[in-house]
């Protein structure tokens, strides 16, 4: 079950959902809208290698805005940091968003429970199109678990992204054994 406006309200003051900063005026009807951090990160190299690390370099998005180019991975981060202590958060990007061509998630749109951290958005643009820091990326929705939650995110110790930053985070997917 998907919680509505007054539910996402109760389950912040009940300390279930952590949102900051909190903005009123971004809870949606069964949402709650995310805005874009000031720092992106692109990968040096052109091949990614998933067994080891990949050396990225920052760009700070300036005022007048930054043009995202086609065939380009940005990862970026949400000004939001959050928390889930009972319920699954998805983020979806919003519509007026992807109708300028820009998809914020290659594969990353679930969250778990436990998930104490901002989001880090895989962005791509089907064209140029300019982005402003602070600007509305994405909507969080939040499902109700049914049953126990056995072990929060935060609990596992093979959790990698724990670690508390206002950054966008590179995939850690090296730090698994295959």
């Amino acid at each position: 079950m998907i919680l509505a406006d007054s539910e996402i309200l109760r389950q912040i003051e009940a300390g279930a959902i952590v949102i900051e900063p909190f903005r009123r005026e971004s809870l949606g009807t069964n949402s709650y809208d995310v805005h874009l951090a000031p720092t992106l990160k692109v990968y040096e190299n052109k091949v990614l290698d998933a067994r080891k690390p990949n050396p990225s370099y920052e760009i700070l998005i300036p005022e007048e805005g930054y043009v995202l180019q086609p065939g380009v991975l940005y990862l970026a981060a949400t000004e939001e940091y959050t928390e889930m202590h009972r319920h699954v958060p998805f983020l979806e990007g919003k519509s007026s968003v992807g109708r300028l061509g820009i998809n914020i998630h290659a594969t990353a749109g679930k969250g778990d429970v436990g998930f104490c951290n901002s989001w880090t958005l895989e962005i791509s643009a089907i064209q140029p199109v300019r982005i402003y820091r602070g600007m509305p990326i994405g909507q969080l929705i939040f499902f109700e678990v049914k049953g126990e939650v056995l072990r929060s995110y935060n609990q596992k110790p093979d959790a990698k992204y724990t670690e508390r930053t206002d950054k966008p985070v590179e995939s850690l997917m090296w730090k698994n054994t295959f």
